[in-house]
């Protein structure tokens, strides 16, 4: 896969012109006249916003924790409030929120915005919050080899708040633990109390 460096969603610019004309065909098909003054660049806009919101396809996850390093630091490392953007594969619809993450090494450490990588590179695509909560842990653990690893990720949703129920101002909240923090409740209080503070 594509690594992270180069954060252009290659898909998308390859068929950008595809994308335009599928742009234009929906705003004919919801009533719209997409040679008025107004929306005669937005196939164009749309099609770029496109290549950034769902870069993440141009990404391996795994790759954007980097090189990591060698370090006997065995204590909990914490990065929280990462603040992300996703799009519901349901809807379509915009959602975001903030990421913490939390690990306990293994001999090995990342770097501190390696996190913050792994964090773009798995929400910008189509996803849903508690596959992005999963996979977060999950890669952390498996690159890292990580004694344990403690995910929580918080989103507000348009697809609940600006349609639907419509109820603005709710937010979901997903964990994901692993290894000492799924075994250890101690461990675990210790994480959620820090990313309060």
């Amino acid at each position: 896969m594509r690594g992270v460096k180069d954060c252009r969603n290659v898909k998308v610019a390859e068929n950008r012109e595809l994308i335009e004309g599928h742009i234009r065909e929906i705003l004919e098909l919801i009533g719209e006249d997409p040679g008025r003054e107004g929306l005669l660049d937005t196939p164009a806009r749309v099609a770029r916003m496109y290549e950034e919101i769902f870069g993440g396809y141009a990404a391996d996850p795994r790759e954007t924790l980097g090189v990591t390093f060698d370090e006997s630091h065995e204590e909990l490392v914490i990065v929280k409030d990462i603040v992300y953007y996703s799009q519901c594969e349901h809807h379509m619809a915009p959602f975001f929120g903030k990421v913490h993450i939390g690990y306990i090494p293994n001999g090995r450490i990342a770097g501190l915005s390696k996190l913050a990588r792994l964090v773009e590179a798995v929400t910008r695509r189509l996803q849903v919050q508690e596959r992005i909560t999963s996979q977060i842990a999950d890669i952390m653990e498996e690159v890292l080899e990580a004694q344990g690893v403690m995910v929580v990720v918080e989103g507000e949703h348009l697809c609940m708040c600006a349609r639907g129920v419509k109820k603005p101002g709710s937010k979901t909240v997903t964990t994901a633990a692993r290894g000492l923090f799924r075994a250890d409740p101690a461990a675990r209080a210790e994480f959620l109390a820090l990313i309060k503070e």
